[in-house]
């Protein structure tokens, strides 16, 4: 038996919990953007970089659940062994729901952020800094997933 159904699953994890997340936290920012851009469309540029920040951890996931394909012959490569299947699943748990809830948390910074620069432009960048606060567990989560997709391969069973 190998580990094909498992690194389908770990391939969908990945991209879909992280993707959850992005989605979610774009919406909720764009849905607030929409709002201040309603009242000064000269604020588009700031709006947009602020919306943007929560898709990253859907990115990340892609990243993932993509590298797992190749390795799992899906793109390329052979079927994973069960060990190896099951590996793929454990390393996607990070990046999915990691992904997830961070994609939440900076969704709701980002509305914060976005209302912040809404009464006053100078707010720019304290509103970047704090949404990008966020990124930082996002990265941790995708770089641990990253490391052990990478090291997989080499587990043999």
């Amino acid at each position: 038996m190998n580990g094909m159904l498992f690194a389908i699953l770990a391939a969908t994890i990945a991209t879909v919990f992280a993707g959850i997340g992005s989605a979610k936290g774009v919406g909720s920012a764009a849905q607030t953007s929409m709002g201040v851009l309603s009242e000064d469309s000269s604020m588009f540029g700031k709006m947009l970089v602020l919306t943007l920040l929560p898709g990253t951890q859907g990115l990340y996931g892609f990243i993932v659940g993509f590298l797992i394909m190749i390795n799992c012959g899906i793109l390329g490569g052979n079927a994973p062994t069960l060990m190896q299947g099951l590996s793929y699943l454990a390393a996607s748990l990070a990046i999915g729901i990691g992904g997830m809830i961070s994609g939440f948390a900076q969704g709701k910074a980002a509305v914060a952020g976005i209302s912040m620069c809404a009464k006053d432009e100078k707010n720019f960048s304290k509103a970047m800094v704090s949404i990008t606060l966020v990124e930082i567990y996002a990265l941790l989560a995708f770089i641990v997933s990253l490391l052990m997709v990478i090291s997989i391969p080499g587990i043999e069973m």
